[in-house]
């Protein structure tokens, strides 16, 4: 999978997306980033810590997906924004905020056929 290619194309979805990123299990970004003209919310060590907190959290669901089956993805909202997680192969994790008015049903079933 081109991560590049996937986070430019997540981008160009939905203009309430802000952010669509590729992190590994280092918790840096290594594909995508911010739509241009959107303010960063967390500076870059603050990204890297929420990125491995995440990452922490899909290995805990994973020790799960032998009786609940496989997490396709997951969200949180937030005052300012939506964060969305799914994972993606070679132990990484795609990362999509939006603006908190976002249609995230919508996104997540775009994203979903981008990610299989």
């Amino acid at each position: 999978m081109d991560f590049d290619t996937l986070c430019k194309d997540i981008l160009n979805l939905d203009s309430k997306i802000r952010f669509a990123g590729v992190c590994d299990d280092s918790g840096g970004i290594k594909y995508g980033g911010q739509r241009e003209g959107v303010a960063n919310l967390l500076s870059p060590e603050e990204t890297k810590r929420s990125n491995l907190q995440a990452m922490a959290r899909w290995a805990l669901r994973g020790s799960l997906s032998s009786k609940i089956g496989k997490g396709k993805y997951a969200m949180s909202e937030y005052k300012k924004i939506k964060r969305i997680t799914f994972p993606l192969e070679q132990n990484h994790l795609l990362l999509v905020t939006t603006e908190v008015d976002a249609d995230h049903d919508k996104i997540i079933k775009d994203i979903l056929v981008k990610v299989r």
